[in-house]
């Protein structure tokens, strides 16, 4: 049976790799998890998986870094959400990478792919020079770019699902929960509104409200109440998101 280890800062995506896995791979045993390029590189150590899945970024030593430890001990799988980057790069190093969000379909060929690599009396996890120079390239142009959040994990019912932030029209919180609106459906987070201000790019996300954010691109317009609150409409919705004074400067030149 083939082993593997899950390397990611984030629980959710950890547990939503474990899920993918397991339905096009069933035979993979999980045999732990890691928060960290250090744990990562001390469960290769203990247990000694024949694939380690590492993402790229996490805090301390990242993907890259304990990947060059792991060397030959573990076949590397990179997990990066970065396809703009990382696909020419992986490619042309003929190392396997997953992107995130995980995909299915996209996840399958790279199970073939390991399969393959797996089946050679030479496979093994070491990354020759040439990679690991592609790789530093790739990370440069990582930390060039805002850290802002690309996709927000939140639930339906049972359901974790992905949803890229440009997909999102709205947030608006309550006491416990945030709502995050699509035009398809509606989720729930427990990230509050203050929080998720700081990690989205605030040219595509405004606050409107201290319990709502807004993405510009759904703004129809504003519009006043007959007790002259300023509603802020959304395309497509039946919404109107009230605005607080201390944000009516965002519309100023609308």
């Amino acid at each position: 049976m083939t082993t593997a280890i899950i390397a990611d800062d984030e629980r959710l995506m950890r547990e939503q790799l474990r899920m993918r896995l397991a339905q096009v791979w069933p035979e993979l045993e999980i045999l732990g998890e890691a928060t960290n390029g250090e744990e990562a590189v001390a469960l290769v150590d203990e247990l000694k998986p024949d694939l380690t899945f590492l993402d790229i970024r996490m805090p301390g030593k990242t993907g890259m870094e304990a990947a060059a430890e792991i060397g030959d001990a573990s076949m590397i799988v990179f997990v990066t959400a970065y396809d703009q980057y990382a696909v020419e790069a992986f490619e042309k190093g003929a190392i396997d990478y997953i992107l995130k969000p995980t995909e299915p379909e996209r996840l399958q060929l790279t199970v073939e792919r390991l399969k393959q690599r797996l089946a050679k009396p030479a496979a093994g996890g070491a990354i020759n020079e040439s990679v690991t120079a592609m790789l530093s390239q790739l990370a440069e142009k990582i930390t060039k770019k805002p850290n802002y959040l690309q996709w927000i994990q939140a639930s339906i019912g049972q359901d974790l699902r992905m949803i890229p932030v440009e997909d999102i029209l709205f947030f608006r919180s309550d006491e416990k929960y945030t709502c995050v609106q699509t035009e398809k459906f509606e989720a729930l987070i427990r990230k509050p509104v203050r929080d998720l201000a700081e990690e989205l790019d605030p040219q595509l996300f405004w606050q409107i409200h201290r319990a709502t954010l807004v993405n510009v691109n759904a703004i129809e317009g504003v519009t006043r109440d007959i007790r002259g609150r300023h509603l802020v409409m959304i395309k497509g919705r039946p919404e109107r998101l009230e605005v607080s004074r201390s944000f009516l400067h965002l519309f100023k030149q609308m």
